[in-house]
C-alpha cells in the first residue's frame, strides 16, 4: 500500500486527510467503498432511504479514470446490510464516468 492509499483508509469521503478528525463519527451510518480510486473510504449514508442505498453512488473524484469525473459505487445484490450506526453495507466500484 502506497502513501496515498494509506491516507484514504478509514477516512470519510468528503473529508480531507488534514481535517482534525477525518474518520467516522459515532452514531452515523457508513458504506465501505471497495475497489476503484476511493477504495477504503467510508461514505456517510446516514438518513439514506433503502432505495437510495440500492441505487449506490456516483462520487466526484480527481483520482478516477477521468479527473474531475465520478466513480460509480453500488451494493451487490444479496449482500447483507446492518441497520443502525457504524458500517452498514459495502459499495463496490463499478466504473468511472466523465
Amino acid at each position: 500500500m502506497n502513501g496515498d492509499e494509506q491516507l484514504l483508509r478509514g477516512r470519510v469521503y468528503g473529508h480531507d486527510h488534514d481535517d482534525p478528525d477525518p474518520g467516522p463519527t459515532p452514531g452515523q451510518s457508513y458504506a465501505v467503498l471497495i475497489g476503484g480510486p476511493l477504495d477504503g473510504l467510508l461514505l456517510d449514508v446516514t438518513g439514506w432511504r433503502p432505495e437510495e442505498v440500492e441505487d449506490g453512488a456516483a462520487l466526484a473524484t480527481e483520482l478516477g479514470q477521468w479527473p474531475g469525473g465520478r466513480s460509480l459505487y453500488d451494493p451487490r445484490p444479496g449482500e447483507p446490510r446492518t441497520p443502525g450506526p457504524g458500517i452498514v453495507c459495502r459499495f463496490h466500484h463499478s466504473g468511472d464516468t466523465p
